[in-house]
């Protein structure tokens, strides 16, 4: 999957704060993400992080196939 740092995922789940949407912080075997609704930052392995991702966005638009 690419993703790559200051993309943002819509994830499957939303944070407690409610939000779905996160930006990436950085990329490797751990994704750094920093949540958009309440600005928690979190470390997912890459895995883990992969499975969540709904959509990608990219610059504000959508990427299209993001595998």
């Amino acid at each position: 999957m690419d993703i790559r740092v200051n993309d943002v995922l819509k994830m499957k789940k939303a944070h407690p704060c409610g939000s779905q949407e996160w930006l990436v912080l950085r990329v490797g075997m751990d994704f750094k993400m920093r949540c958009r609704g309440c600005g928690h930052e979190v470390m997912l392995p890459r895995s883990k992080a992969e499975k969540s991702v709904r959509r990608v966005f990219r610059e504000g638009q959508p990427v299209e196939n993001p595998k």
